[in-house]
C-alpha cells in the first residue's frame, strides 16, 4: 500500500510539471538585452542609466524581505550623488504565505509589468517556477562577479543578495543536553519550527539533506553517538534503508532519510520564527529546542526572566557532532516585463555591491552579503563577531556544517524525495 502510494505521488508531482512546463525563448528578450548591456557596467554607468530611464517615475518591487522598502532610500540617495535633481517614489510589496510566486506569475503576464525586480527566496520554486518558465531574469552586476571571481560567460547560478542561516538553539536552564544532530530527533524531543509547507525553505532544508556530502555529514555524526542512542534511531534507518535505494540515493542516503522521518514525526509547528525565540529566551522555558533564524536573537529585550543567556547555540559547542542548522539565500531577479529594467540593475548592484546598500540587511546579526568584500566592509562596520557572539559565514559553512541550499539539486529530488516527504506529511498530519 505505501509503495503504490509513493508510485502515485510521483505519477500526480509528474503531470504537474508537464503541466506547468517551460516558456520556449528563442531569442533574447527586451529586458534580457538591456541586462546584457548592464553587465559589461559600472554601478556609477548604471546609475546614470537608471536617472535617464526613471527620474519622476515610480518604482514598484516585491520580496520576501521588507528591508527592499528600507534599501531603496539610499539607492534614492545615492543617485541624487549623480544628479541632485534626482526624485523617485516607489512602493515595496511583501505577500505573506508563500505568495509571492503567484504574484509575479500574474505579473508576468502583461506586456509590461508592474513590478520592475523581486528579492526572493525558496531556489526550489525560483528554478522551477519563475527561470525555467522565463519569468524572471537573472542579472549579475560586473562588479559582482569581480569580488567573486567569477567568468559571467561560464557562470549558470543566481545572484544572491545574502545567506541567511537558520540553526539549532536550545533553552539551557534545564538538564537536556544537545551535543549531536541526532540528539534532536530522539525518542520524546519535539523541536519547535515553522511547517515546511508554510514556508518552503524548510522543505529545502530536507532535500538537500540527501545531498551526498550532507547525507555522509549526518552518518559521521551517527557514529559518534553511543549505542544506546544508536539502538533508538536503528529501526528507522533500517525502515527507510530500501527507500534509499528505491530513490536511488547513494549509501548514505538512509540516513538522510531517517533524520528527515524523524524530525517531520516529531516536531512542533510553530507559525514564525519569532514566537520560537521569544519562548526560548524565556527561563521558564527549560529543555525546549527550535530550528530558526538566527538573527532572530538580535531583538530579544533583555529582563530578569528574558535573555539571549538563557539559550545555547548548539553548534558553538565544542563537543557538538553534526550539522547545525541550514543556509538559505535571498536572490534578486529582474522581472522579464520589467518597466524599469536599467533601475533594476542599478538598484540591484548598489545592494550587492556596497556596504550602504546592503545596510538594511546588514546593519543586523545572521544575515551575510554574497559579495565578499561587502561582507568584509559590513563586519568593519557593524562588528557583529565581536558583539554579538556571531562567528560568522566561513566559519557556520566548514565548521557549523551549514547545510546550503542549491536550487538546482533541490529542484531535481522534488519529484522524488519530494514525493516520499509528502507522503511522511500525510501520515503523520
Amino acid at each position: 500500500m505505501k509503495k503504490l502510494s509513493i508510485l502515485a505521488l510521483f505519477v500526480i508531482m509528474v503531470l504537474s510539471l508537464v503541466v506547468v512546463g517551460c516558456k520556449p525563448r528563442q531569442e533574447k528578450s527586451e529586458v534580457q538585452k538591456i541586462i546584457a548591456q548592464a553587465e559589461t557596467m559600472t554601478l556609477e554607468e548604471l546609475g546614470r542609466k537608471a536617472i535617464e530611464e526613471s527620474k519622476g517615475k515610480t518604482f514598484y518591487g516585491v520580496g520576501n524581505s521588507s528591508r527592499g522598502k528600507s534599501a531603496l532610500p539610499k539607492f534614492i540617495e545615492y543617485l541624487k550623488t549623480l544628479d541632485e535633481t534626482y526624485t523617485l517614489t516607489f512602493e515595496w510589496q511583501q505577500p505573506k504565505n508563500n505568495k509571492i510566486f503567484d504574484q509575479l506569475k500574474a505579473d508576468s503576464l502583461k506586456a509590461k509589468g508592474t513590478f520592475a525586480m523581486t528579492l526572493i527566496q525558496d531556489g526550489n520554486q525560483i528554478e522551477s517556477k519563475m527561470v525555467k518558465t522565463g519569468i524572471l531574469d537573472t542579472f549579475i552586476p560586473k562588479d559582482w562577479a569581480k569580488e567573486n571571481n567569477i567568468n559571467r560567460s561560464e557562470y549558470t547560478g543566481y545572484l544572491a543578495l545574502q545567506t541567511l542561516n537558520k540553526v539549532f538553539m536550545f533553552n539551557n536552564k534545564g538538564t537536556k543536553t544537545f551535543t549531536n544532530c541526532w540528539d534532536f530527533v530522539m525518542p520524546g524531543e519535539h523541536g519547535q519550527f515553522m511547517d515546511i509547507d508554510s514556508e518552503i525553505v524548510g522543505k529545502n532544508f530536507l532535500y538537500m539533506l540527501t545531498k551526498p556530502e550532507y547525507a555522509k555529514n549526518l552518518k559521521d555524526a551517527y557514529d559518534k553517538l553511543d549505542s544506546a542512542k544508536k539502538a533508538l534511531i536503528d529501526p528507522t534507518i533500517t525502515a527507510v534503508t530500501q527507500d534509499a535505494a528505491d530513490l536511488k540515493l547513494d549509501q548514505n542516503g538512509k540516513y538522510a532519510l531517517a533524520w528527515i522521518k524523524l524530525w517531520v514525526e516529531s516536531y512542533t509547528t510553530v507559525n514564525d520564527d519569532g514566537p520560537i525565540c521569544n519562548n526560548l529566551v524565556q527561563a521558564s522555558s527549560v529543555d525546549q529546542f527550535g530550528l530558526l533564524v538566527y538573527s532572530k536573537l538580535r531583538s530579544v529585550q533583555e529582563t530578569e526572566t528574558v535573555s539571549k543567556s538563557n539559550v545555547t547555540i548548539a553548534a558553538y559547542q565544542n563537543n557538538y557532532e553534526g550539522m547545525g542548522g541550514y543556509g538559505y539565500c535571498h536572490y534578486l531577479f529582474v522581472t522579464d516585463n520589467s518597466p524599469l529594467p536599467w533601475t533594476a540593475c542599478a538598484f540591484i548592484a548598489y545592494m550587492t555591491c556596497t556596504v550602504d546598500g546592503f545596510e538594511a540587511w546588514g546593519k543586523d546579526m545572521g544575515g551575510y552579503s554574497s559579495n565578499p568584500k561587502v561582507a568584509r566592509d559590513t563586519e568593519t562596520r557593524f562588528k557583529h563577531l565581536e558583539n554579538s557572539g556571531d562567528k560568522g559565514y566561513t566559519w557556520w559553512v566548514e565548521n557549523g556544517k551549514l547545510v546550503l541550499e542549491d536550487p538546482e539539486y533541490c529542484s531535481e529530488v522534488a519529484f522524488t524525495v519530494g514525493a516520499w516527504i509528502e507522503l511522511l506529511t500525510k501520515y503523520t498530519g
